[in-house]
């Protein structure tokens, strides 16, 4: 099964896809870092000093991760860091809704004011299994890096 599942195409699209929903998601929230904050305040997970720490550097890191994924740019790398983002994602999400939190996930930013949910929890899991494909077999089609020697 596992081996069906390494297939340049699938994990060109898994790169692609992956890259492009880290970028759309980095660019809301760095073009409203406020309302970025906010949403991260909502989860009433951080102390206030780190709420604003996380929301100017964490955009950022989505950015250049989803950029150089997209690229096929140090992809096992790079889909490790968006595989490990997604898991605390997917606790933060879960401990919300154990604590009964009716909050907007803030996951795009201010923009589409998606609540925190049983289907957010279902959309990471679906990442976070693409990041691991993307880790476990990499992705070199249509890479800007050179091919590596194997």
């Amino acid at each position: 099964m596992l081996k069906s599942l390494n297939n340049k195409y699938l994990l060109l699209l898994l790169r692609v896809v992956l890259g492009i929903i880290f970028i759309y998601a980095a660019i809301e929230k760095i073009s409203d870092p406020a309302g970025f904050s906010n949403s991260i305040n909502n989860y009433k997970l951080l102390p206030l000093s780190l709420v604003n720490i996380a929301a100017i550097t964490l955009p950022w890191i989505e950015l250049s991760s989803g950029l150089l994924l997209l690229f096929g740019i140090y992809v096992k790398e790079n889909s490790a860091i968006i595989a490990v983002l997604l898991i605390v994602f997917f606790v933060v999400i879960a401990i919300s809704l154990a604590r009964g939190l009716d909050i907007d996930c803030g996951c795009f930013g201010t923009s589409n004011g998606a609540k925190v949910s049983l289907i957010k929890l279902g959309e990471n899991i679906v990442m976070i299994v693409m990041g691991y494909l993307l880790m476990r077999f990499g992705s070199e089609l249509f890479s800007l890096k050179e091919k590596s020697e194997s």
